[in-house]
């Protein structure tokens, strides 16, 4: 039974963290719930995404098993070390997405397409024929996907009578794709054979270590322009936390020149102490920015001319 729990990854259930921010921008934008009201939606919206991640995980654990024996790791993932039996794990993907669905209906319409679609992201990522997860730079971008399927169950959380803005979006989901850029490139260094790394994940026979790098900074700069366009569009005060935005993903790049660096396993992300602290510091920066108005930063909004 451990092994059946195993492939559910319930140790990746940190990474539907990332619905908090979409909650954070409805709190921004939208009229809040009551407190409570909110509270109860959040516990019950965060154990049905944890349920939908699961149930994809369960999927790719699977498909991905003749693939991960050349991995230095994932080889002794329980699907290829163990004689596990696929009707049951079918069983168990059925029974998780049915969970996370049945849970979903407990809270609005929004919420419940965003985690269909979460799982139906799950099929087109891992399975044939699409399988997107083969084809290079689409495997990120169609992965990526899912972070901002996440903010948007933040957002629903909160509401269900409009969604967020475009740019928010589209900075969010380029924020993802950097990361799944950036866990690639550190996966290809870390195999270090790229002969070895094309049987283990197709799309890594058309990669290098440079188009691997630098795909993941055109991310970057797409999620930031984003962001940036936001922040100024909706709360201008936040413009000056971009410095430190880009900061972190500087030292998020950084990480990922480590031997056997975290950034391959985001979920141990929390071992990396300096890394979590100054994502305190970002998130102290955004709460005081909120809460403190800057007029002086409106003359910024405006197209002006200086004189001479």
């Amino acid at each position: 039974m451990k092994n059946y729990i195993r492939i559910a990854r319930p140790d990746h259930w940190v990474k539907n963290s990332f619905i908090i921010p979409g909650i954070a921008v409805g709190f921004l934008l939208a009229q809040m719930p009551p407190i409570s009201e909110l509270i109860l939606r959040f516990i019950i919206g965060f154990a049905a995404t944890c349920m939908i991640a699961s149930a994809n995980y369960v999927i790719n654990e699977w498909l991905d098993a003749e693939f991960d024996k050349y991995h230095p790791t994932k080889k002794y993932r329980p699907v290829v070390s163990e004689n596990m039996k696929f009707s049951y794990v079918m069983l168990e993907y059925l029974i998780l997405a049915a969970a996370g669905i049945g849970l979903s209906c407990l809270i609005n319409k929004g919420f419940l397409a965003m985690e269909i679609w979460l799982l139906v992201m799950g099929i087109i990522y891992n399975v044939k024929p699409m399988r997107t997860k083969d084809i290079p730079f689409l495997d990120v971008i169609s992965e990526s996907v899912n972070n901002m399927i996440r903010l948007l169950l933040g957002w629903f959380i909160v509401t269900d009578a409009s969604v967020p803005p475009g740019s928010i979006l589209l900075g969010y989901w380029m924020g993802g794709a950097f990361l799944m850029g950036i866990k690639r490139f550190a996966e290809y260094r870390m195999i270090g054979d790229p002969k070895t790394a094309g049987l283990y994940r197709k799309s890594f026979a058309a990669y290098t270590e440079q188009t691997l790098l630098c795909s993941s900074m055109f991310y970057a700069f797409c999620s930031t322009f984003c962001m940036g366009l936001f922040l100024v569009k909706y709360r201008i005060e936040y413009v000056l936390a971009m410095p430190f935005l880009f900061l972190l993903f500087v030292y998020y790049l950084y990480i990922a020149f480590k031997d056997d660096s975290a950034v391959q396993k985001p979920e141990k992300l929390y071992k990396e102490k300096k890394l979590m602290a100054f994502v305190a510091l970002i998130v102290i920066i955004f709460v005081v920015l909120t809460i403190v108005d800057i007029p002086a930063l409106r003359l910024f909004q405006e197209p002006f001319l200086i004189p001479i």
